[in-house]
């Protein structure tokens, strides 16, 4: 049976992050995307020009179509720009208690320009995380008691004991897994995974490259899309992990900032 996904997400125009690199992730998965936009971004791989955030209520009623109609079997959540499109999304999720949720939390674009209001943070820990099934944070945004990011100035200072560190104080939170993801920041492109009793590394060879536009969105898309195949968290994690090395291997080239990644390189 065809396995269907729900994506709930800002818009990237550039079609290289967002909603389109979900849609397109997703697609290359062989399941069926659906999208709920909540914010229209206009931007490219260089900048973020504006951004246009849907109404509480526009976000609220995109999400009553697609549930009293085709049903997700995974939800991947994105950008959440402000307090009120947490707080109506969150409402949304305790309604209907969706299956495999994974939530990136999406604060800024690849090339630095924020997504999230810096005040939303809280908001974005209080009512939304507890419904994460895996959360998929950054290293250089590690979720703490006192605050939930703190920048991270020197990554010589990174070490997987850290990773294990904020897996734990994430997962205290409510996530039932965390994907702590060092990224381009590590030797070795090292995430850990923490599913609050172990930890679980995976690494690969790193790229040398800036064709790195999207990848968190589409890392999370390819996790929930794994989930929902029916592949436990650990391995819908590895397999994910392997699809967005081909696919920035196979970057295209595009654009005169951090470049899209080839979403159908396993396929074309």
């Amino acid at each position: 049976m065809l396995k269907k996904i729900l994506t709930i997400a800002g818009s990237d125009c550039s079609g290289g992050a967002g909603i389109q690199a979900d849609l397109k992730t997703m697609a290359a998965h062989g399941v069926y995307g659906m999208s709920v936009i909540v914010s229209v971004v206009a931007e490219n791989t260089a900048r973020v020009i504006d951004i246009q955030d849907i109404s509480p209520k526009m976000i609220e009623e995109q999400i009553d179509a697609v549930f009293e109609d085709i049903v997700p079997d995974a939800v991947k959540i994105g950008m959440l720009s402000s307090p009120a499109c947490m707080k109506a999304v969150a409402g949304k999720l305790e309604q209907y208690q969706p299956q495999h949720v994974v939530i990136d939390p999406v604060m800024f674009a690849k090339n630095g320009d924020p997504l999230m209001e810096p005040a939303s943070v809280g908001t974005l820990i209080k009512y939304v995380l507890p419904y994460a099934d895996l959360l998929t944070p950054n290293i250089p945004a590690i979720l703490i008691p006192q605050r939930m990011f703190v920048t991270v100035d020197s990554f010589a200072l990174m070490v997987i004991p850290l990773f294990i560190l904020a897996g734990e104080l994430i997962y205290a939170k409510g996530c039932k897994n965390v994907l702590i993801k060092g990224g381009r920041n590590m030797a070795g492109a090292v995430d850990v995974l923490f599913d609050g009793e172990s930890a679980r590394r995976y690494e690969i060879g790193q790229i040398d490259t800036s064709n790195t536009h999207g990848t968190g969105c589409t890392l999370s898309s390819a996790i929930a899309s794994n989930l929902a195949l029916g592949h436990p968290v650990p391995e819908a994690v590895e397999l994910a992990k392997s699809y967005v090395t081909d696919a920035i291997r196979r970057a295209p080239g595009l654009g005169h900032g951090c470049g899209p990644l080839n979403h159908f390189c396993r396929i074309f």
